[in-house]
C-alpha cells in the first residue's frame, strides 16, 4: 500500500519469461517485499505495475533477475516511474494483445520436474499415474503453443476445461501450478488409449497394454511431446531387427530409453557432465562410450563405438519405464527421410506398416520436435541435433538484425532461422529436404515461427546451391530481398555468431559437401572470413568424384579416385580394388574424363575413401557412416601420424592424396584398421594445424572457429584444438549450435544482417 515515501514504477521484462511460471514468481516476489501492483503477459514479453518503498521496489526489480524460476532466461528489465495510486495487494491481470515490435519468446518444453514425478508415484494424490502431470516447472510448452501471449486459450490445451480443483490451483498464488497453462488432471485433462495396428481400441489400462506388446516382441507407436516414436525393448533382437527392416533404416544407430541414471549407467560410461546433461530439463539423447556389456542387441547401434542414451521426459515415458524396468529404443516415428509423424489420423495413415499398436492422447501436438542430441566434449556440451527441449529459445547476437531475417538453411539436417532485434530463433530439427512431406513440414515451420515472434521476412538468406529445396523456397518469396550466402562461409558465421565475435577469424570449415563460389563442391576449407565476406585461403586437395552422388553412397568410388590419382595404372594390389575388381575399371574411366564426376575438395568424402581403403566401410546405409565408423575404429594407443605435405599458392593446398597413398602402404604392409585410422586422423589434423600457422602468419589473424559437421568427430576435434592451442591460436568452437548442417541457418542469418548493415 502507498505511504509517504512510496513510489510506483513501470517495469518491462523481456526474453524467455512465457511459459515458465514467471508471473507466479513475480506474485510471490512482490508478496515477499510487500509490493503492490499487477503483472500480465503481452506480446512483447511481461508488464509489471510496482508500488512501494524507493528501497523495496529496488530489491523487487533486482530480484527479477537475480531469482527468476530454472526455466526462465531474462533479457532485459526496464524500468520508468509512474504516479502512485495507493492499491492494496499485488494481482496477475489478463494478458494484452497487440502488435509489438521485438515480440515475445516461446519456452522450450521441459522434462517432469521432482514435484511432478513425486505426485505421479503417490497412491494418495490426485494425480496418481496420470499421464500429463505438470506444472509452472515442467510440461509442454513450444510444441503446444498456437499464438502468443503465452495463455491457455493460445495452446492446444484450450481444448480442455478446467475442472474446479486444477482452477483453484491455477488461480493459488501459493500453489506451485499458479498460472500453469497446460495444468491438469484425470478429470478434465487429455487421456490416452491403446489402439491396435487395425486402429480399434484395446482394452485395458492403456499403459499396461503398451508393455505387454513391448514384452511380446511387438514395435509400438507411442505419442510423445512433439510427434510419434516407435518403440521396442533394446535387448531384443528380433524386434529391433524388424523394426530396422519396417523403417528402412538399415544401419544408422537407434536411441535407447533409460529408466533413471543409475540404468543408462549401466548402458554406458558417463562422467558427470554426460549425467548433467542427461538428466536436465532438456533431457536430450547423449551420446556417451557403449560399455562392453551393455544390455541392448548389438543392431541397436550396429559398429558405433558410442550409445544415444535418454531418460523419461513426460510422466507418460516414466509410467511405461517403470512397468517396464528395462531400456527400450525410442526413434522418430516416421520411415526413413520422412518427417516425424504427430498428428493422430496422418500417424495412423503413415506408421499403419511399422507399427503393431499405439499408445495415443488426445492433446494436439501444434509443433513438431524430434529428440534433441548432444555429447560431451572437454566437459562442456556439444549439441549435435538442436530440437526438443532447445528450440525455440533465442540466440542472442551482439549485432541488431537491422530488418527481419528468414534464413533457409540447407539441404540435409536441415533447420531454419528467423531473426529480429537481436535474437535469432534457430528451429527445431526439420531433417533431410528430400520429398514432399519434409518439405510441407519445412514451409509450416516457417509460417509457424514467424507467427509466434511476430517477424515478417524482409530479407531472406538461402544456399548458392540451385537446386536445394530451401533454395527453392526462398526464391519463391515475394516482396522480399534475396541474399545467397556460400554454405561454408555460413558454418564459419555460426560459429562466429555463437561466441559474439564479429570476425575476421581464419575458419576450418569440413563437411561432406558445398557449392563453392567456382562451382565445384567443396568440403575441406580453410577461408579468411568475417560476417561480411570471406576469402577462400586453403583448402583440401580436390579430387573427382566419380558417379556424383553415387559416391557419397558408395565410398569405394572415393578410394578408387584417389588411389587412381596416385598410383595410376600401377595401382598395387589392394583388398578395397579386389572386392570391386569388375566396376573398379569402368569407375576410374569415369574419374579420368570427369564424366558426371565432379571435382570434390570434400573432408568427408577424403575420410570415405580411408574408410573404404581400411576395410572399414564399402557402401553406406546413411549419411557420415563410413566417416563415424572410421572414428570409432581408432586406436587410442597409436602416436603415429601420416604426413602432407602443404602446397604453396593462392590458395594453400593441403595434399589430402599424401594421407591416402600412406593408408594404402599400411593397408597392403598388413597394418590393422584401429592403426591406420588413428594414423590418418592425426595426420589430417597436423596438416590443418601447420595449414593455419603459414595462414596466421600472413594474415596476422590469431583466433581460429572451427565448423561443419566433420567436427562432431571428436578424434579430429580433439587433435586440431590441441595443436592450434599448442600454436596459441584462439579457437571458437561450436556448443549450442550444432557444428554440421543443422546449425547453417544461424550463419546465414547473420551474414545476411551484416550486409543488410552496409
Amino acid at each position: 500500500m502507498s505511504g509517504t515515501g512510496a513510489r510506483r514504477i513501470r517495469v518491462r521484462v523481456e526474453g524467455l519469461v512465457q511459459g515458465v511460471g514467471f508471473r507466479p514468481f513475480v506474485c510471490g516476489l512482490a508478496g515477499a517485499y510487500g509490493v503492490s501492483g499487477f503483472v500480465g503477459n503481452d506480446p512483447g514479453g511481461v508488464f509489471i505495475e510496482a508500488e512501494g518503498e524507493p528501497a523495496t521496489l529496488d530489491a523487487f526489480t533486482a530480484g527479477l533477475t537475480g531469482q527468476a524460476p530454472p526455466l526462465a532466461l531474462v533479457e532485459r528489465v526496464s524500468v520508468e516511474p509512474a504516479e502512485p495510486v495507493g492499491e492494496s495487494g499485488f494481482r496477475i491481470v489478463a494478458s494484452r494483445q497487440g502488435e509489438f515490435p521485438d515480440g515475445a519468446l516461446v519456452s522450450p518444453d521441459a522434462g517432469t520436474c521432482a514435484a511432478c514425478l513425486s505426485e505421479l508415484r503417490d497412491p494418495g494424490d490426485r494425480r496418481h499415474r496420470y499421464p500429463f502431470a505438470n506444472c509452472t516447472d515442467c510440461g509442454p510448452r513450444f510444441t503446444i503453443v498456437t499464438g502468443v501471449p503465452y495463455d491457455r486459450c493460445a495452446t492446444t490445451m484450450a481444448d480442455f476445461e478446467m475442472c474446479a480443483g486444477c482452477a483453484r490451483e491455477y488461480g493459488d498464488p501459493g500453489d506451485r501450478r499458479f498460472h500453469a497453462q497446460p495444468v491438469c488432471c484425470p478429470a478434465c485433462g487429455p487421456a490416452l488409449r491403446a489402439l491396435g495396428a487395425d486402429g480399434r481400441p484395446a482394452a485395458g489400462d492403456p499403459v499396461e497394454v503398451a508393455a505387454r506388446w513391448l514384452e511380446a516382441g511387438r514395435i509400438v507407436a507411442i505419442k510423445g511431446l512433439g510427434g510419434y516414436h516407435l518403440a521396442v525393448l533394446a535387448a531384443d533382437g528380433s524386434a529391433v531387427a524388424a523394426l530396422r527392416a519396417r523403417k528402412r533404416r538399415e544401419s544408422r544407430p537407434f536411441a535407447v530409453l533409460a529408466p533413471d541414471a543409475a540404468a543408462a549407467g549401466t548402458l554406458v560410461h558417463l562422467d558427470p557432465a554426460a549425467e548433467l546433461l542427461l538428466t536436465g530439463a532438456r533431457r536430450p539423447i547423449v551420446l556417451a562410450p557403449r560399455r562392453r556389456d551393455a544390455p541392448v542387441a548389438d543392431l541397436v547401434a550396429p559398429g558405433a563405438r558410442d550409445l544415444g542414451v535418454m531418460l523419461p521426459y513426460t510422466p507418460l515415458h516414466h509410467l511405461l519405464a517403470d512397468r517396464l524396468a528395462a531400456p527400450y529404443v525410442l526413434t522418430s516415428g516416421n520411415l526413413t527421410d520422412e518427417p516425424i509423424a504427430y498428428r493422430d489420423e496422418e500417424a495412423l495413415r503413415r506408421l499403419a506398416g511399422l507399427a503393431d499398436g499405439f499408445l495415443m492422447h488426445d492433446r494436439r501436438i501444434e509443433a513438431p520436435a524430434d529428440d534433441s542430441l548432444v555429447r560431451v566434449f572437454r566437459g562442456r556440451e556439444l549439441v549435435v541435433r538442436r530440437s526438443r527441449g532447445y528450440a525455440p529459445a533465442p540466440i542472442g547476437v551482439p549485432w541488431p538484425f537491422p530488418r527481419p531475417v528468414l534464413a533457409c538453411g540447407a539441404q540435409l539436417k536441415n533447420t531454419f532461422c528467423v531473426a529480429r532485434g537481436n535474437q535469432a530463433f534457430l528451429s527445431q530439427h526439420i531433417g533431410d529436404l528430400e520429398s514432399y512431406e519434409t518439405l510441407r513440414s519445412f514451409a509450416e515451420g516457417v509460417e509457424h515461427f514467424c507467427r509466434i515472434f511476430g517477424v515478417r521476412p524482409a530479407v531472406v538468406a538461402h544456399d548458392l546451391h540451385p537446386e536445394y529445396l530451401s533454395t527453392a523456397y526462398a526464391r519463391d518469396r515475394e516482396g522480399v530481398d534475396l541474399i545467397g550466402v556460400q554454405h561454408h562461409h555460413a558454418h564459419i558465421a555460426s560459429c562466429l555468431a555463437e561466441h559474439g565475435h564479429g570476425g575476421p577469424v581464419i575458419g576450418v570449415a569440413f563437411d561432406g559437401l558445398g557449392l563453392g563460389e567456382d562451382g565445384t563442391l567443396w568440403g575441406g576449407e580453410l577461408l579468411v572470413a568475417d560476417l561480411v565476406s570471406f576469402r577462400r585461403a586453403g583448402h583440401l586437395e580436390a579430387v573427382p568424384m566419380p558417379g556424383g552422388a553415387a559416391a557419397v553412397r558408395q565410398p569405394w568410388r572415393m578410394a578408387a579416385a584417389w588411389l587412381d590419382r596416385i598410383h595410376g595404372d600401377a595401382l598395387p594390389g589392394l583388398p578395397v580394388a579386389e572386392r570391386h575388381r569388375e566396376q573398379w575399371p569402368v569407375v576410374v574411366r569415369m574419374a579420368r574424363a570427369g564424366l558426371n564426376s565432379p571435382l570434390t575438395s570434400s573432408a568427408g568424402r577424403l575420410f570415405d575413401a580411408v574408410a573404404a581403403i581400411a576395410g572399414v566401410r564399402d557402401v553406406i546405409g546413411h549419411e557420415g557412416q563410413a566417416a563415424a565408423e572410421l572414428e570409432a575404429r581408432v586406436d587410442p594407443g597409436e602416436r603415429g601420424a601420416y604426413p602432407a605435405r602443404l602446397i604453396e599458392g593462392e590458395p594453400l593446398v593441403i595434399a589430402a592424396g599424401d594421407l591416402v597413398g600412406a593408408a594404402a602402404e599400411d593397408v597392403a604392409a598388413g597394418v590393422d584398421a584401429g592403426r591406420i585410422a588413428a594414423r590418418f586422423h592425426r595426420g589430417l589434423a597436423a596438416a590443418v594445424v601447420r595449414a593455419v600457422r603459414v595462414l596466421g602468419e600472413g594474415t596476422g589473424l590469431r583466433t581460429v572457429a572451427l565448423s561443419g559437421g566433420v567436427f562432431q568427430n571428436a578424434v579430429l576435434l580433439e587433435a586440431v584444438l590441441c595443436g592450434l592451442e599448442r600454436e596459441r591460436f584462439t579457437v571458437l568452437v561450436h556448443s549450442r549450435v550444432p557444428p554440421g548442417d543443422g546449425g547453417i541457418a544461424l550463419g546465414q542469418a547473420v551474414v545476411a544482417a551484416a550486409n543488410d548493415r552496409r
